[in-house]
């Protein structure tokens, strides 16, 4: 029999009061306040490593980032994340090497069912995002669950991404849109 856990990880309905997703839900809200005091960039990074499932060598999240557990989000190298980003991670993120993440953007995982019952239950599901190499996601966009983004794309500031673009476009408006190719 599944964990709630495991049923989340896969993308299935699960409880998300559960004790063991409560405490490691707690674990990144410690983590999360702790980087956004008043550390010191170096400081910064290393608290991040430790909140993250994986890393590049060189991250930077400035103050104001938030996730549900941090251990589903995996980032590449040179990876730079802009003040008031707030992933929804209870399925796995993962951002490739060479990607901004504007201010305000939103990174969401989480799901609810449309069916009344299991949602007074509060039960939810997840599908994953994937972001490719060399992104750059601009302040106030918004990916949605199930999301995947391939090399070389620039969303638009205030975008909200409903659903995957493939490399080396630049995606805008609500929903997004292809509003040019890059060469």
């Amino acid at each position: 029999m599944k964990t709630e856990k495991q049923k989340m990880l896969d993308g299935e309905l699960y409880t998300a009061n559960d004790e063991e997703l409560k405490s490691a839900h707690q674990r990144a809200v410690a983590l999360c306040c702790k980087l956004n005091g008043g550390l010191s960039d170096d400081v910064r990074a290393e608290v991040a490593k430790q909140l993250f499932g994986k890393t590049g060598t060189n991250i930077d999240l400035t103050q104001g980032f938030y996730c549900d557990y941090g251990s589903n989000i995996e980032v590449g190298e040179n990876f730079y994340c802009n003040y008031g980003v707030c992933i929804l991670d209870v399925c796995k993120v993962r951002i490739g090497d060479n990607c901004l993440i504007g201010p305000q953007v939103g990174i969401y995982t989480a799901c609810h069912p449309l069916e009344r019952e299991p949602r007074i239950k509060l039960l939810e599901y997840g599908k994953p995002v994937t972001i490719g190499n060399d992104c750059w996601i601009g302040g106030g966009a918004i990916i949605n669950p199930g999301v995947t983004l391939g090399d070389n794309v620039i969303v638009g500031s205030g975008a909200v991404v409903t659903k995957s673009f493939p490399s080396n476009v630049v995606i805008a408006g609500n929903p997004a849109k292809i509003i040019k190719r890059l060469g």
